[in-house]
C-alpha cells in the first residue's frame, strides 16, 4: 500500500525520531540513504522496516518495508533531499562495563557532527568501545551521518558521570588538554582510555582529577586550538602508533 499523507501515523512515527523524544519513545534511529542502509544491514544491527520512496529502485535487503509518496518521504527523512530509502534502526544497549581494551570517553562533547565525526574516526582507528558523559545523543541525524557508517560498528555506552568514572576506574584515563605534554613525545600504557572533553570547556574538573596522564598536540603560533574531532583523531592515531 503506498501511503501519501504526513498525517499516517506509520509516518508521524518514523518522523518523530528525527527528535530526541522520539528515540527515546520508541527506542530506534533513523539510518538515511543507500549506502548507510547497506552499511547498517552489514553490520548485524537489527532493523525494524524500511521506508521506500515511491520510485526507489535499489535494494529493499528482504526486510520488511512501506512504500511512502514523495511528500510523505520528505516528512520522514532529515536529508534535504532525500535518497529514497530510509531504515528505522533499533538502537542498541550495550552493558556498563570495564572496556576490553583501548577506549575513548567523550566527555559533554555537544556538536552532534562532533560526536559522528569521532566515532567515525574512532571505528577506523581500532577503538570500537566509546563511552559518553553528557554528550551529544550519537544516534541523532547528524550524529549518524557524520559517523558515515561508524555508529553501526562501534559500542556506544551512554550513562552518568559516576557510572562511568566506576566503570573505568581499572584503566588509566589520558586526558587530551592544551596543558599536557607533547602527545607525540609520549609513550601509553598497553590499555587506555583517552578523555575528549566540550568543544569550549574542556573536560569535566572529575575527569582531569581522575587522569593519570595527561597530552597534548603541538600548535603553531598563530593557532589557538584545534576542532575537538580533528584533535580526537590525531591523538587516538598517534596513541595506537606508540603501541596503545
Amino acid at each position: 500500500m503506498l501511503i501519501l499523507s504526513r498525517n499516517n501515523p506509520t509516518v508521524k512515527e518514523l518522523s518523530a525520531l528525527k527528535e530526541k523524544k522520539g528515540r527515546r519513545k520508541y527506542g530506534a534511529f533513523l539510518a538515511e540513504g543507500q549506502k548507510m542502509v547497506r552499511e547498517c544491514v552489514k553490520s548485524g544491527m537489527e532493523i525494524v522496516r524500511i521506508a521506500m520512496r515511491e520510485d526507489y529502485c535499489g535494494e529493499d535487503h528482504g526486510l520488511p518495508a512501506v512504500l511512502l509518496g514523495a511528500d510523505a518521504m520528505k516528512a520522514v527523512c532529515d536529508e534535504k533531499t532525500p535518497q529514497g530509502i530510509v531504515a528505522e534502526v533499533k538502537i542498541p544497549s550495550f552493558p556498563l562495563k570495564a572496556p576490553e581494551r583501548s577506549c575513548i570517553l567523550l566527555d559533554g562533547v555537544s556538536d552532534p557532527s562532533n560526536v559522528g565525526a569521532i566515532v567515525r574516526t574512532a571505528v577506523a582507528a581500532g577503538y570500537e568501545e566509546l563511552y559518553l558523559i553528557d554528550c551529544a545523543d550519537p544516534y541523532s541525524p547528524k550524529s549518524v551521518r557524520a559517523s558515515m557508517s561508524g555508529v553501526f560498528f562501534a559500542k556506544l555506552v551512554c550513562g552518568s558521570r559516576g557510572e562511568i568514572m566506576e566503570a573505568l576506574g581499572g584503566i588509566p584515563l589520558i586526558a587530551a588538554d592544551m596543558n599536557g605534554e607533547n602527545v607525540f613525545a609520549f609513550s601509553p600504557p598497553p590499555n587506555f582510555c583517552l578523555c575528549i572533553g566540550n568543544e569550549g570547556n574542556g573536560l569535566s574538573e572529575e575527569v582531569r582529577k581522575a587522569a593519570k596522564y595527561t597530552v597534548s598536540i603541538p600548535m603553531g603560533p598563530h593557532t589557538e586550538s584545534l576542532n575537538a574531532a580533528v584533535s580526537a583523531g590525531i591523538l587516538m592515531y598517534e596513541l595506537k602508533k606508540q603501541g596503545g
